[in-house]
Parts: structure tokens; sequence; C-alpha cells
């Protein structure tokens, strides 16, 4: 039997790990312009665990979280079909959607599009003032970790709304 205080806490551990993993993803995402599917992998595996730790009935809660994963994957795909995102920024946001309900995943989804326009225009800012031709590549993951730990940090910061 597991001990409360450890139960209680396990849900903010699990959190913690998930802004681990952001963090993570971001920093290989800027030196590779990759996020590795091991990654990916889990960051969605452990939602299960944190929707376990945190009381979250399978349904409909956690039907309706996966129901949104999958609609942000599709909504992605669009935009890594149409070159404007790398196959493994699509999988991470995904995956990140495990984590949230709607509300949270469209407040992320908004964070992450403010983020990415400037991490995408400092990163072009940064090519023209090199001189290349072409576009330059952009560490989308920077700007999904920014939206994650945006909505991560609403739960320890927003205490008074």
């Amino acid at each position: 039997m597991m001990n409360a205080g450890f139960t209680q806490l396990l849900p903010d551990l699990l959190l913690g790990g998930l802004a681990a993993l952001l963090l993570i993803a971001a920093a290989i995402d800027v030196r590779t312009f990759t996020i590795s599917n091991r990654l990916n992998l889990v960051v969605a595996s452990l939602a299960p665990a944190y929707w376990w730790a945190s009381g979250l009935p399978l349904w409909p809660d956690a039907a309706l979280q996966v129901a949104v994963a999958v609609g942000v994957f599709v909504l992605l795909a669009l935009a890594f079909y149409a070159g404007m995102m790398g196959g493994g920024d699509v999988k991470l946001a995904a995956a990140l959607a495990l984590w949230f309900p709607p509300g949270a995943t469209a407040k992320f989804l908004i964070w992450m599009s403010i983020a990415g326009g400037v991490v995408t225009l400092l990163a072009l800012v940064a090519h023209r003032s090199r001189g290349r031709p072409g576009r330059p590549k952009i560490p989308y993951g920077v700007a999904i970790a920014f939206g994650g730990c945006a909505i991560l940090a609403e739960r320890f910061l927003n205490h008074f709304a």
C-alpha cells in the first residue's frame, strides 16, 4: 500500500518530470533539429500514470483527452505536410495534449503558436544575418516546450484565480 503523502505528491512529481522532458526536448531540438520518437513515446506513455495519480476518470475525461490529442495530431500533421513543422514536433505536441484537459490544450496551442512565431523570427534573423540562402531550420520543440511549461506553471502559480 502506498503512503498517503506520496500518493498526494505523485501527480506533482509526474508534472515535474514532464517539465524536465519538455526542457530536454527543447535543448535537443536546438542542437539537432530533431525530437526523438523515444522521447515522444515516454511523454505519451506517462500520461496514463498521471491520469491514475490524479484520479481522472477514464470515461469520459481521459477518453476526451485522447480524442483531443488525436485532433491535435491531425491538425499539426497538416502543418507537417505543408512543410511548416517536423514530424517529431507533431508527435510531441500530440503526446503533450494527452496530459491536459481540452481547455488547457487550447491554451497550450495558443502559447505554442505565439512562442513559435518568436522562435521563427529569431531563427530567420539569425539565418539572414549570417548571409545564408533559403529557409532557416526552426527548432519548434522550443515553442512546444514553452507552451507546455506555461500550462504546467498555471497549476502552481494561479492559486488566486
